[in-house]
């Protein structure tokens, strides 16, 4: 990590969005890596994320009945991508009026991707850089569910931990309490095989089971006049097994045959899905260099 601010170097706003399941205390190791070389940090939970969490009753029934759990409607499905993109774009308005002279760098993890598409199709002119952090940096006109059975994504195991259909329930639904240590096992391959077994028993219980599927199957618009302009970063994470690398390289490539004259810039991390538990500190350095 660097040691001193350079002063010649604009001070950056990071607006840090997180991922499905996770919340703004994701961010917890990273953000005062970045602070503390002088640039503002703000990381919100998403609606129905982190505080504002709500969990099916099955799921905090114990021991869970499988039945129930894989039917249970999520007290979440209700939520769309345009509730999770109105709160982003809020931020990122306030920001740029009560700091104009930060530049703003919009990161999207996982997930959040779909919401930095949508917000930087919405305002262009406050964004400095968009950076998708082994996020679903999908096509114009597609959704997250077009990918899934893509032949890139053909790695990835997600869909072998839902316990539920999400066309029941609403919701991308996992057990991360559960006592099959099989099941956690691979719930931990899917998103941290990299991070240490303690930190990630915190992690486990702060992650939500359900993630709204609604966000997940709207089609996302973004355009080469918009978006396509804003600078982007595309950090790849080459041991992820949630969005595999395959899946990964073809969202670069689509972006860049839609907006040739910007191409994406690419950045590598040696981590699983989650690097900001695992290499906190290298994330922090690639950010504070783009």
């Amino acid at each position: 990590m660097r040691t001193s601010v350079n002063r010649e170097e604009p001070v950056k706003a990071f607006v840090l969005v997180h991922g499905g399941a996770h919340g703004a205390w994701a961010f917890g190791r990273l953000a005062p890596l970045l602070a503390q070389e002088g640039h503002h940090v703000v990381a919100q939970d998403l609606p129905g994320h982190g505080l504002g969490a709500r969990f099916p009753r099955s799921y905090t029934t114990r021991p869970l009945n499988p039945q129930e759990f894989a039917t249970e409607p999520s007290p979440l499905a209700h939520l769309t991508l345009r509730d999770y993109c109105d709160q982003v774009t809020g931020t990122v308005r306030r920001l740029a009026e009560r700091m104009p002279h930060h530049q703003i760098v919009l990161l999207g993890h996982s997930m959040a991707g779909l919401v930095l598409n949508r917000v930087g199709e919405t305002v262009p002119g406050l964004i400095g850089r968009l950076v998708y952090l082994s996020a679903w940096m999908i096509a114009d006109g597609t959704s997250f569910s077009d990918y899934m059975d893509a032949p890139e994504y053909s790695t990835g195991l997600i869909p072998s931990i839902l316990r539920a259909d999400p066309g029941v329930t609403g919701a991308l639904r996992m057990d991360f309490r559960s006592g099959d240590p099989d099941y956690r096992a691979r719930v931990k391959e899917t998103f941290a095989a990299d991070v240490d077994d303690h930190d990630w028993e915190a992690v486990a219980n702060l992650l939500t089971p359900d993630t709204p599927i609604g966000p997940l199957t709207e089609p996302v618009t973004v355009t080469p006049g918009r978006w396509g302009r804003i600078p982007r970063t595309y950090i790849t994470c080459t041991r992820d097994r949630a969005l595999p690398p395959a899946a990964q390289r073809r969202f670069v490539d689509e972006a860049n045959k839609s907006s040739p004259g910007n191409p994406t810039d690419v950045r590598t991390l040696t981590t699983s899905h989650s690097p900001f538990a695992s290499q906190p500190e290298e994330l922090a350095e690639i950010l504070l260099g783009l």
